[in-house]
C-alpha cells in the first residue's frame, strides 16, 4: 500500500484582491476576530487557565491560528499553554503562504515564524511549537474525519471553518461532526458562518446548541453554540499535585523526558547508577537518524515517520538555548544490499509520492559523489537525516531544563514505596534516595516487581571505532546491514553488532570482523585496511521488545485481576508510575516525540500522537494482547 499523497492548495489572485484558494474562499483576520474569537468568547474564555485547546477544522492558510496566537500574545491574563490543533487536506506550499500572508502585515512576525517551521507536506500528525513552547500547533495533515478518529484531546472550543457545505460537504459530514462532539470537554463552545439548515440540524443532532448571530462581511449570518449539558461527562484524568518527578535512568530517553517536564515547570530528579549521564548505550560516540520505510507504510513506519520528522525541532530549540547537541542533519545515504534490493528500492520509490525533501533515489555514481566515497551501490537518500551524538544530546537535554532538573549519578534503585500520593525510591540498604509523585522509568529490564512483567529483552551491540585517515573523508553518514559515521573526535563509528547472549561488555574480535562485514557491503575497497584484532570500540545494551516498538505511557498493574473486555483506557495502571522504555537500536529517532507525547500524557494535555500509534506504544499492550487471547 502506497502513502497516500496530499494534494496541496493552488492559489487564484484576482486584480486587486488578496490572493485564495482555487477549492474554496479564504477569510482575513478581522473575520477570524469576529466569528471565531468572539464567537466562541475568546479570550475571556482562557483567562488564568493553565492549558486551553481549540481545534479548526480546515487551517487552509492558517489566519485563525494567526488571529489567535496575536490574541494571546496581547492578553496579560492569557493561559500559561495553547494548544491549537488543525485539520488540513489539502496544505499549502510554503512559497504560496508567504504571498497569502503578505496580505496581513500586522500578522507577519508569527507568519514568518509559522512558514520557517512548515512541515513537509506528508500525511499524519506535524506538531510545531512557539513562543517557547507556549504555543503548540498540531497539524492534522490528511482526510479530517480520518484525523480526528484518530486525535486524544479534551477540546475548549471548536473553529468550524469548513467552509460552505455545498463546496466542501465533507467538512460537514454527521459523522464528523459527532466526533467533534465527543471530543468536546465540558463546556466546549463552537462558532462558525456556515449557517447551512442540513448543518444545524446535524450540530443539533450531535449535541451542539446554538443560536444564529450576525455574521461578517458577505457572510450576515453566523453561529455560535456549545455543548449541551451531558449526565455523563468523561472521566477527566487524575489531578497530580506537586509537580514533581523522578527519573530513573540518565539514556537518552531519561534525559529526552526530563527536558519536557522540565519546560512545563516540572521539578525533576533524574537518578542513573552510572557515575554520569549516557552510561549505557546512549554513550555511543555517534549513531544515524533515518526513517524506516516499509512496502505497505505500517503502523511502525507511521510512527517512525512521526518521530523523525519531528526530532530536529526540538534539537534546534536546544541549539538556542546555548546548548546545542553535536550532530549532522544534513543528509544519510542508505546503501541497497545487492542489485536485486537496489532495483526494489529505484522501482519502489518511483511508484511512490515522496516529497524529494524527504526521500531520493541516487544511482551508484550520484551515491558515491554525494557520500565523498565510491559506494557499493546507489540507494536511498535521505537529505533530512545523519547523524547524531548521543552523549551530547543528553548533556544537553539536562542542561536546558530551565534550571529544573538535577542529575544525580552513582544511584541504584532497590524498591518503591507507595507513600499517601507519593513513591518513596529506595536503595540496597532501604535508605530513601528521592519522593515524588510521578515516577518515570527510562531504564533497561528491571527487577523491581512495577516493571520486572514488562517484555524488554538487552541486546548487546559492539560499535568498532576506526581512525580517522584510514578511510575517505566521508561528508555523510552511510548505512546497510550496518552503519558507518564520518569521523568524530578522531574515529568513525561502525557498527553494530546484535547478540542476545548475555551481559560481556568485554570486546570481541569477531563483532569487530561481522563490522568490517557491514562495511565491505557498503565501501567494497574500505575494509581491508582493518585487523579485527586491532580495533577498539564500545559496548552497549539496546533495551528491545518483542514488537520492536519502544514503550511509553502510564506503567500497568500487572496484578491486577482483569475484567472480560478490558481496554487500553480501562486497563488497571499504578498511579503516578509511568515509563518511557525498550527504544532499542532507535533511540535517537524515537525519544524526542516520544518524550513529548509522555510528557502530555503526564500533564493531561493533547498528544502528537494518533491514537492507534499511541495504543501500539502503550505498556499495557503485551498484557492486553494475553488477556484477548486467554
Amino acid at each position: 500500500m502506497p502513502i497516500p499523497s496530499l494534494r496541496p492548495a493552488r492559489l487564484a489572485c484576482a486584480a486587486d484582491a488578496a490572493p485564495v484558494s482555487e477549492a474554496f474562499a479564504d477569510s482575513g483576520p478581522d473575520q477570524a476576530q469576529h466569528v471565531f474569537l468572539h464567537g466562541n468568547g475568546v479570550p475571556e474564555r482562557w483567562r488564568n487557565q493553565r492549558n486551553f485547546t481549540l481545534l479548526e477544522n480546515g487551517f487552509g492558510a492558517g489566519l485563525n491560528f494567526l488571529a489567535t496566537w496575536a490574541a494571546w500574545r496581547e492578553d496579560p491574563q492569557r493561559p500559561q499553554k495553547l494548544h491549537y490543533l488543525a485539520t488540513e487536506l489539502h496544505p499549502f506550499r510554503v512559497e504560496d503562504l508567504a504571498r497569502l500572508h503578505g496580505k496581513w502585515p500586522e500578522l507577519e512576525f508569527l507568519a514568518e515564524a509559522l512558514r520557517n517551521s512548515w512541515p513537509l507536506s506528508m500525511p499524519g500528525f506535524h506538531r510545531l511549537e512557539f513562543a517557547a513552547g507556549r504555543v503548540v500547533l498540531t497539524l492534522l495533515l490528511g482526510d479530517a474525519e480520518a484525523s480526528l478518529r484518530k486525535l486524544r484531546a479534551s477540546i475548549d472550543a471548536f473553529y468550524l471553518d469548513g467552509f460552505e457545505a455545498d463546496k466542501n460537504p465533507e467538512m460537514w459530514s454527521p459523522a464528523l461532526l459527532r466526533r467533534c462532539a465527543q471530543l468536546a470537554a465540558p463546556n466546549a463552545t463552537f462558532a462558525t458562518r456556515c449557517v447551512a439548515s442540513q448543518v444545524k440540524q446535524t450540530l443539533h443532532e450531535v449535541g451542539f446548541v446554538f443560536e444564529q448571530r450576525p455574521g461578517f462581511g458577505e457572510n450576515s449570518e453566523m453561529l455560535a453554540g456549545k455543548i449541551a449539558d451531558r449526565p455523563k461527562l468523561a472521566k477527566n484524568p487524575p489531578q497530580i499535585g506537586q509537580r514533581q518527578a523522578v527519573v530513573i535512568g540518565a539514556g537518552l530517553a531519561g534525559c529526552a523526558i526530563a527536558e519536557r517536564l522540565a519546560v512545563r515547570g516540572w521539578r525533576v530528579v533524574v537518578l542513573d547508577r552510572h557515575p554520569e549521564p549516557a552510561g549505557e548505550a546512549s554513550g555511543n560516540l555517534a549513531g544515524i537518524l533515518r526513517p524506516m520505510l516499509s512496502r505497505d507504510d505500517n503502523l511502525a513506519s507511521r510512527l517512525n515517520r512521526a518521530c523523525f520528522l519531528y526530532l530536529n525541532q526540538p534539537w534546534r530549540r536546544l541549539d538556542h538555548r546555548g546548548h546545542p547537541p553535536r550532530r549532522n542533519l544534513g543528509g544519510i545515504l542508505q546503501i541497497a544490499r545487492d542489485e536485486e534490493h537496489e532495483a526494489l528500492q529505484r522501482d519502489w520509490l518511483a511508484a511512490n509520492e515522496y516529497p524529494e525533501a524527504f526521500v531520493q533515489f541516487l544511482d551508484q555514481a550520484d551515491a558515491s559523489r554525494r557520500l565523498g566515497a565510491e559506494a557499493a551501490r546507489g540507494g536511498w537518500w535521505f537529505p533530512h537525516g545523519g547523524w547524531a551524538s548521543p552523549p551530547s544530546l543528553c548533556r544537553a537535554w539536562l542542561s536546558s531544563g530551565c534550571g529544573n532538573i538535577h542529575f544525580q549519578g552513582g544511584v541504584e534503585i532497590a524498591d518503591l514505596e507507595r507513600v499517601a500520593d507519593a513513591w518513596r525510591l529506595l536503595d540496597a540498604a532501604g535508605e530513601t534516595v528521592a519522593q515524588a509523585p510521578v515516577v518515570i522509568f527510562a531504564t533497561g529490564a528491571t527487577q523491581l516487581p512495577h516493571t520486572a512483567g514488562l517484555p524488554i529483552t538487552p541486546v548487546r551491540g559492539q560499535v568498532s571505532h576506526l581512525d580517522a585517515g584510514m578511510l575517505p573523508k566521508l561528508a555523510h553518514a552511510a548505512c546497510s546491514e550496518g552503519y558507518l559515521t564520518p569521523a568524530l573526535n578522531g574515529v568513525h563509528c561502525l557498527g553494530a553488532s546484535y547478540l542476545k547472549d548475555g551481559l560481556d561488555t568485554e570486546l570481541r574480535a569477531g563483532e569487530h570482523a561481522e563490522n568490517l562485514l557491514r562495511l565491505a557491503r557498503m565501501l567494497p575497497s574500505a575494509a581491508h585496511a582493518f585487523d579485527p584484532g586491532e580495533l577498539t570500540g564500545r559496548v552497549g545494551f539496546r533495551a528491545t521488545t518483542p514488537d520492536h516498538l519502544p514503550l511509553a505511557g502510564a506503567l500497568p498493574d500487572l496484578s491486577a485481576q482483569l475484567k472480560v473486555g478490558v481496554r487500553f483506557n480501562t486497563f488497571p495502571r499504578h498511579a503516578g508510575l509511568f515509563g518511557l522504555l525498550g527504544l532499542g537500536s532507535r533511540g535517537l529517532v524515537w525519544s524526542s516525540l516520544l518524550a513529548e507525547h509522555l510528557a502530555c500524557v503526564i500533564d493531561a494535555e493533547p498528544s502528537p500522537l494518533a491514537g492507534d500509534q499511541a495504543d501500539a506504544i502503550d505498556p499495557a499492550r503485551f498484557a492486553l494482547r494475553a488477556q484477548r487471547h486467554r
